[in-house]
Formats: structure tokens, sequence, C-alpha cells
């Protein structure tokens, strides 16, 4: 008898974990792929910062579940913050009218507006188009949308007629090797790069210390009189992880606030609008130079900001510079919705680079505890250390929202629950029928020792 369990458990269990596993890996196969950025070549002192039109990208209608990326040599080999930093690479999609060629280095400022259609995020800072992007952050920050979740793209029914979806790459790297100052460099300070008009020849304003606007595109930042060191080739490789755009799938809506946003409302004829002025980066005053203050030496920057949307917050992270403690997304009556603080590197390898910020922390609240509602207003946090001055840093914050919940946690968690009940069901039943075998041999066991005791026999046991 204890054979037979034996034999039937082992049965259900071969027969009932393969079922379920071959489901998970037959629905919504997660796919990877691996691409590299045009080559850009880099030497001491001098700025990379490019926009790369028609990149690598998965093709057809698909929900991206990650979006990564980092610095590599030509042999592939990682390369460290405080040699080429980092300053943000950001991916945008467009629609170019079909038959249109468009380079890898063409000028967005030429393009034809007939040919050629942004297609942003959902908002909410006009200029803050991107769908992915980070900066030094990126090795140790998790960019993973959670299931069932999946930003989309290549959806037929959003491409206009004529036209086909593509996406552009912009990447600002600053080679720091033998630099004077590298914090300097990295914040971009006008006086190391000897910079007084931008990239299009325009006087910069005298209260400007440093920021973008002094490290455009092959700039050249001060290094050490007599350092020598090689121009190398370098690549931003980037993977992207992502489903085939199904019904199991939900699709989440990008939105980034900034800091720097000194937006307002505004009346027209068709109600109430907001005007949002982002000017994405800003200033650190030193504790020396203001004092210290009842602040700990610490700048706190809050804006409130009001939603023209509604929706589930899904994933929320901050894009911070060196010199940040962390970021925040409150309600108005102080609720916490969502923090993102920064980890900063010990060493000198990739992704722990000392004096460097190298990760941020994300949230991902529990799908349904976080909802925002249309025409609220959420109050937006930056803090940054003030033991030295800093230009040109950010403080912007990335969410994902989606427009509704799994139902009930979705269409792919349901039927895998429908799978598992079924099991279960199976299962049951099957400790019924065998609790009734053992019954039905008991009973002949003990019907047949009864008999041999009345023909003689002593019974055993009984």
């Amino acid at each position: 008898m204890n054979q037979g369990c034996l034999i039937l458990v082992g049965i259900l269990v071969t027969l009932s974990l393969p079922y379920s596993h071959a489901f998970w890996r037959n629905e919504n196969k997660i796919q990877t792929a691996v691409f590299l950025s045009p080559k850009f070549v880099l030497g001491p002192g001098s700025v990379e910062n490019r926009f790369y039109y028609n990149v690598d990208f998965p093709k057809g209608h698909i929900a991206v579940k990650s979006f990564d990326a980092e610095v590599i040599d030509e042999a592939g080999n990682p390369i460290p913050l405080h040699e080429t930093y980092l300053h943000h690479w950001v991916v945008v999609r467009y629609y170019v009218r079909k038959g249109v060629e468009i380079s890898e280095f063409d000028d967005p400022r030429k393009f034809n507006e007939s040919d050629y259609i942004s297609a942003r995020n959902s908002g909410i800072c006009q200029n803050l188009g991107q769908f992915f992007g980070l900066g030094s952050e990126t090795r140790k920050t998790s960019t993973h949308v959670p299931n069932p979740y999946g930003i989309e793209a290549g959806n037929p029914a959003e491409i206009p007629s004529g036209f086909e979806e593509q996406w552009m790459l912009n990447v600002h790297a600053i080679d720091t090797r033998g630099a004077e100052d590298k914090l300097g460099c990295t914040e971009c300070r006008c006086d190391l790069y000897n910079i007084t008009v931008d990239e299009y020849g325009r006087p910069l304003r005298p209260d400007y210390k440093g920021g973008l606007l002094c490290c455009y595109d092959h700039t050249q930042c001060k290094v050490k009189h007599g350092f020598e060191a090689v121009r190398r080739a370098l690549y931003l490789r980037y993977t992207v992880t992502w489903v085939d755009m199904d019904r199991s799938v939900l699709p989440v809506k990008i939105y980034i606030f900034d800091i720097t946003d000194s937006w307002k409302r505004s009346r027209s004829s068709t109600g109430i609008i907001a005007e949002h002025e982002c000017k994405v980066e800003y200033d650190i005053e030193s504790c020396d130079a203001t004092g210290m203050g009842d602040d700990g030496c610490i700048d706190t920057r809050r804006i409130s900001l009001g939603m023209p949307f509604g929706g589930y917050l899904i994933y929320g992270v901050a894009h911070q510079h060196s010199g940040g403690t962390g970021s925040a997304l409150y309600r108005e009556d102080g609720q916490l919705m969502c923090s993102s603080l920064p980890t900063y590197g010990e060493g000198e390898e990739p992704g722990n680079e000392a004096g460097y910020i190298v990760g941020m922390t994300t949230c991902y609240p529990k799908p349904g505890t976080v909802e925002i509602s249309k025409g609220e207003t959420l109050i937006l946090e930056s803090n940054y250390s003030r033991i030295r001055h800093h230009t040109g840093v950010m403080g912007l914050f990335y969410i994902l929202v989606a427009d509704e919940l799994p139902k009930p946690m979705h269409a792919l968690h349901t039927v895998v629950q429908t799978q598992d009940s079924i099991m279960v069901v199976t299962i049951l039943w099957a400790a019924v029928a065998l609790i009734g075998v053992v019954a039905v041999i008991a009973v002949a066991v003990h019907y047949r020792l009864k008999r041999e005791g009345e023909d003689g026999y002593e019974a055993i046991g009984m």
C-alpha cells in the first residue's frame, strides 16, 4: 500500500509541474538583444554629445521590459566613470515618412516637417521626450518593468499612414583622463572648458557658470600640463529585453518630472491648461558661500505639480548628479509615494567608481496601492549636498503609470492561476480517491483476517 501511495503521488507531481512550467515558457517569452551605438572617439578632456538617428531597436509590436546601457571600448571592456564620464544617454522615438533616409548624424533642425513626426513620451516637460535614459548611475539602476506591464512600441495603430517608427540615441560622454578637475569637467564648468558662447554661437549669460551649454560636442576640458594618452574608440552598448505585445500585457505610460519646472496654470477657450518650463539643470551653492544654516548643509528643493493624468504608479526612479542625496514624490498631505536614493561607488572598477553615483534605488509599488488622480497636486523633492559648489546638476524623476490594473492579476496571471487551480483540484480528487482505495483495502484485509480467524487461525495485529 505504501508503494502505491508513493507511485500515485509521483505521477501527480510529474504530470502537474511540467504543465505549469511549460505554460510559463510558451506564454510571452522574454527576448533579449544587445546593440552598439555608432563609434565615437575620445581623447583626454574631449566631449562627445551626438544624436544618432535610426539606431538599432527591436522590430515588431512589442512591450519593452528593460533597457540598460554602458560605455565600452572596441574590445568590449566596460570603461570606468573616472576615465569616461557618462553624463547621460537618452533614446527618443519618432516617425519618418517611408522612403525618406535619415542618417545617423543628421541635424534635426534641417528635417522637413512633413517627413518627420516626434513620438515623445506622455509628458510632462516638453523638452524631455525620451522613452529611456539615465546617466552615470546606469550600471546599477534597475529598469525592469514588472509583469504584466510593458512599455509599448511598434503599435501599427499609432504609426501614421505612410510613416515608419524609428529611434534616436543621444550619448553625452566626457573623457576625464588627466583632467585638472575631474568633477569640474563632469559638471561642465565653463571656465574649465574656456567657453563663453553656446554651440550656436550665442553669448552665455554672465551668471551662467556651468552646465550643458559649456560641454557640447567637440568641446575640450582642461587637462594637466604634459599629460598624454591615446585617443580611443568607444561605444554605448545597450541591452533591450521585450515580449511580443498581446492581451496579456498592460501598457504603461512614461512621465518625467523636473525639479526646475516652473509650471503654471492658465485659462484658454478650452478651459485650464498647464504650461511647463523645464530648465533641466541648476546650480548648488556651497555652505561656505551661504553659511551652514539649519539645513545641515543640504540643498532641498520642492515644487508642486498638477497632474494632467490619472492612473496607477508602477515604477519610479530619480536621476541626479554627484552630490545628490536623493529625491522623492509626495502627495500634498505629505504622504510618501515613491523615493529614490543614490548609491556611491567605493573603488576603481566599472560600476563601483569612488565619488560617482553608480546607481539609484527604484520603487515598485504593489499594483493598485498608489493611485494618481487627474488634477491632483503632487510634490517633487530633490536633495543635494552643499559641502561644495555644484554646477549643472539635475533633479529628474521618471515614473511609469498604468491606466488599468490586472483583472484579476491580469489574463496572464489569471490563466496561470486557473492552471494551478486545476492542479489543486486534481490533487484533491486524487487524494480522495487514494483515501477510498485505502479504505477498501483496509476493509478487505479486515474481512480476510476475520474469515481466517473463524477458520481456526489466530488474528495477528488486529
